[in-house]
């Protein structure tokens, strides 16, 4: 039996302010969208035009506090071919949280305190 992944999920406190930053950010693009017919949800499936994966955002009517991400001792990596280019841009928007040099990677947190790993294509 073989799997692939299709998705990963993340909850947003503010979904217009993520959308914007996944896209300046990172170039992600909306791919899908679903309401509850209720309006007590909406999920937006992001895609980066090139592969099938996708990043999940659901946004919940109910939530009114930023989400407890405990130790934060996960995240999603994201590959570049312009690495210097995007670390110009992660600088200039100030979201880099954390840089490991020496492994020639960095981390950018998102509105909702999410890392999000760069790494080179190598």
């Amino acid at each position: 039996m073989k799997f692939s992944i299709d998705h990963f999920n993340i909850n947003v406190l503010d979904l217009e302010k993520s959308l914007a930053f996944y896209d300046k950010a990172l170039g992600l693009k909306e791919e899908s969208r679903h309401t509850a017919d209720d309006g007590s949800y909406i999920i937006i499936f992001l895609g980066d035009g090139t592969t099938v994966n996708k990043l999940e955002l659901t946004w919940l009517k109910s939530q009114e506090k930023p989400y407890d991400l405990g130790d934060k001792e996960f995240h999603i990596a994201f590959k570049t071919p312009d690495f210097d280019g995007a670390y110009a841009l992660h600088k200039k928007m100030d979201c880099i949280c954390y840089e490991n040099k020496k492994m020639g990677i960095y981390f950018i947190n998102d509105p909702d305190g999410y890392w999000l790993e760069v790494v080179p294509v190598r």
